[in-house]
């Protein structure tokens, strides 16, 4: 394996199991997979369109203009309200959050690596960099910086290097997936880069963030400002993060910020996956493609932390963030991971709205716990991740 070190990180129990049931699921199940997909977290986030329960006195949405987005307490996992929370689109380097939480706790932090051309090979072209040179001895920890900083592929490619390859870290970061019952994505590559079938949703993203944070280790990287990096040569260089909500860079930084995960592609646009705490409440929300503008994404995700906080306890749970398969006990894992309230808010575009109805099949899951994946066509593009 490439490099000084030895470590060849072996597929952990939550990842084992992941795959196991991936495997499962499509052989029992291959016709039902995106209805499956679908439901999980509540039939009312299987529907299109805005999903939300105002009660009285509860503040009005903000209007956006993101092709899907979702709002969540991450402490209850309520879903607050979303729109097209499942709907399968390129996610950008908001996939990192997949990688980190499935790669993170396999590495000492202190653990050092001298990297080698061959780990920095076939990092997509015109991908973000942090600067990682081939003979230059980094800490994981330098690793894990450039990674939630900058964005930086070819941190991310030395990682997976390490941990035994890309193939490998991607089986790991589907069964990981699979196990967070984050049935809309697709992982090709790592790096989130716009691979062809490379998808996730907003719902599995905001899945993503909530268990990332679990770890300090994560909370604490995707919270961090600025550091200095390795130049070679006993050099260094300071890096800041792309996190505009967390620097301020170009938009007002938000009060109680924790993180998470930015991303953007030519083809994916702006991604962005932000964590807050305000009164000892800690909201999730995830922002899919905005319309226009480059801050959009940043200004968006702001609004709807403001309504969040606001709307308190005056809005009712549409649907809910599930519990990972690996951490239910076996009788609630092999049930149905489809719950939540019955379908009822819907419409068809941006704002609220109240409609009888909604699309979603429950597939009965048996056995371990199996889970069905939704596939659709997969979009292509080549930018920067």
């Amino acid at each position: 394996m490439p490099g000084t070190t030895s470590h060849s990180a072996p597929l952990s129990r939550r990842a084992t199991l992941g795959l196991g049931l991936g495997a499962s699921a499509a052989l029992a199940l291959p016709a039902q997979r995106a209805s499956a997909a679908s439901a999980v977290g509540g039939e009312r986030l299987a529907a299109s369109g805005v999903q939300v329960r105002r009660g009285a006195g509860a503040p009005k949405l903000p209007g956006l203009a993101a092709k899907a987005w979702l709002i969540a307490d991450d402490d209850s996992g309520e879903v607050l309200a979303s729109y097209d929370a499942h709907r399968a689109l390129p996610p950008a380097s908001t996939l990192k959050m997949l990688f980190a939480d499935t790669v993170l706790p396999e590495f000492a932090h202190d653990l050092k690596h001298k990297v080698t051309a061959e780990d920095l090979a076939g990092i997509p072209a015109g991908s973000s960099l942090v600067g990682i040179q081939a003979g230059t001895t980094y800490t994981v920890h330098q690793l894990w910086q450039g990674v939630f900083l900058r964005s930086g592929n070819d941190a991310v490619h030395v990682l997976a290097s390490m941990y035994g390859g890309v193939d490998k870290a991607v089986a790991a970061m589907q069964a990981r997936a699979e196990d967070l019952q984050a049935g809309d994505t697709h992982v090709v590559s790592p790096d989130g880069f716009d691979h062809p079938g490379q998808v996730s949703s907003a719902y599995d993203l905001t899945l993503f963030a909530r268990a990332g944070l679990r770890n300090k280790d994560f909370r604490g990287y995707c919270a961090t400002k600025v550091a200095d990096f390795p130049a070679g040569g006993g050099k260094t260089f300071q890096i800041q993060n792309t996190d505009r909500l967390l620097t301020g860079q170009g938009v007002t930084p938000y009060e109680g910020l924790i993180g998470v995960k930015n991303g953007y592609t030519s083809h994916a646009g702006n991604t962005f996956t932000g964590a807050a705490t305000r009164d000892g409440r800690t909201l999730l929300v995830t922002v899919m493609h905005p319309k226009a503008g480059y801050e959009a994404v940043y200004e968006e995700t702001a609004a709807l932390l403001d309504w969040g906080f606001a709307a308190g306890d005056k809005v009712r749970a549409v649907g809910e963030l599930v519990t990972p398969l690996s951490e239910q006990p076996k009788k609630a894992a092999a049930a149905s991971p489809a719950a939540g309230a019955p379908a009822a808010a819907v419409k068809s575009g941006g704002g609220e709205g109240w409609a009888l109805g909604g699309s979603a099949a429950v597939a009965a899951l048996a056995g371990g716990g199996l889970l069905a994946l939704r596939r659709r066509a997969r979009p292509t593009g080549r930018r920067r991740a």
